[in-house]
């Protein structure tokens, strides 16, 4: 079977986002546009979430509603 070619590695993501008055998720990514847009579909009550290196657990960015990521990765 021949190997099959893999893009480049993409950067990964740890997400918490704030959704509704008490609850909070988390979720493994790597497209932080696409993130955001997931947010407003399933979860319409989304606040904010905060971005985190997967590797290091540095916090490394901070969206809202209104303060959106301008790109797919930081």
């Amino acid at each position: 079977m021949k190997a099959m070619n893999r893009s480049p590695q993409q950067k990964k993501y740890k997400c918490v986002a704030k959704v509704g008055n008490e609850k909070f998720v988390k979720y493994r990514l790597s497209d932080l546009i696409s993130f955001a847009n997931f947010l407003d579909r399933e979860w319409k009550d989304w606040r904010w979430f905060n971005v985190y290196d997967k590797q290091t657990g540095e916090q490394l960015a901070n969206y809202t509603r209104n303060n959106r990521p301008p790109r797919k990765h930081i």
